[in-house]
């Protein structure tokens, strides 16, 4: 994915636990919930209350995890405010007010816009899900697994297939690599290029793979459809959930551990009742950490349901090979 503004302390904050004032119950709106945005993409709000006040950031389909304005109880609904600035115009600002009310474990929201001349877009409806608290940390050691499964053969595109079938595939197979090329023309409109997915689809599991990166190339491991592992040409650029090996705007890598473009690299990462492990070069970057919630990208916003792996393919050219998912057995 394309760069964003960094916000990893307000996703450290959400996973503190919420705390509520003396004597009053923390409330309702406190927690992390699944959207399904105007238009169906997948998006996450997560709300946390320290004292007695309220914040939140929130996922818009693509793109990161960002910081809300303002988060305020308006009687029974929930009062959620986004300033939109252009970062070349301060003029030209506007402001979306997200209202959301609550019936058991589900949200209906509304979103409207105020646009730089005064004037309000059309109301758009949308529903959110309380996501179920995550389960103890998994304790890897007694993790059964079954039997493992190529993914890619090696010959050709059988079991994979685009994400959205309208769109133009500039994926092919050369010399057993699975191989991205999606080629612009210069002065010619815009070609919209697909991601790819295996047709099949997985509960938890350990994946390994070999990824080839060129220089500022960018692409992404999508787990279970939901979850992306960055992958991107960015070595020697420090630690940052936006750098290759981390969880997308979610989870930053303890070491950086990528190799410099155009060498092949090996990831493994293992999903286990949302907690995940990213080992990138044979070291361990990410072990056994909590996932709050979608990326940006997801297929969906639904953590629990099973879902493809998914290849990154609108962004850049890539090539991937070896790519073998085992299963995990419960």
């Amino acid at each position: 994915m394309s760069k964003g503004t960094r916000y990893a302390l307000v996703l450290l904050g959400l996973s503190i636990p919420c705390t509520a004032l003396a004597g009053q119950a923390a409330n309702p709106y406190v927690g992390r919930w699944a959207l399904t945005i105007p238009g169906g993409a997948a998006g996450w709000l997560g709300v946390v209350e320290k004292d007695g006040q309220l914040s939140g950031s929130i996922l818009w389909g693509g793109g990161s995890v960002v910081p809300v304005n303002k988060v305020k109880p308006e009687g029974d609904a929930l009062i959620v405010t986004r300033i939109h600035e252009s970062p070349r115009d301060p003029k030209n600002t506007s402001t979306e007010t997200i209202t959301a009310t609550l019936n058991g474990d589900n949200l209906k929201l509304t979103t409207v816009t105020q646009r730089p001349d005064g004037s309000l877009t059309a109301p758009a409806t949308f529903t959110g899900k309380r996501i179920p608290p995550l389960p103890p940390t998994p304790d890897l050691s007694k993790v059964k697994y079954g039997k493992p499964i190529t993914l890619f053969n090696g010959k050709d595109l059988e079991g994979w297939k685009l994400t959205d079938p309208g769109a133009k595939s500039g994926w092919s197979v050369e010399d057993g690599v699975l191989v991205n090329r999606p080629v612009q023309k210069e002065g010619q409109p815009h070609i919209n290029y697909g991601n790819l997915r295996t047709t099949a689809e997985f509960e938890d599991f350990d994946l390994k793979l070999e990824v080839n990166v060129a220089k500022g190339e960018n692409s992404g491991v999508y787990l279970r459809g939901i979850y992306e592992v960055q992958v991107a040409d960015t070595a020697g650029r420090g630690l940052d959930s936006h750098n290759m090996g981390g969880i997308y705007s979610r989870i930053t890598p303890t070491v950086s551990a990528e190799k410099p473009a155009g060498q092949w690299q090996t990831l493994a990462m293992t999903l286990v009742e949302r907690h995940v492990t990213v080992i990138l070069n044979g070291q361990k970057i990410i072990d056994n950490q909590p996932l709050l919630g979608c990326t940006g990208g997801a297929l969906w916003s639904d953590e629990l349901k099973p879902g493809p792996i998914y290849l990154q393919g609108d962004h850049t050219g890539i090539k991937y090979r070896n790519i073998v998912l085992t299963p995990i057995v419960k």
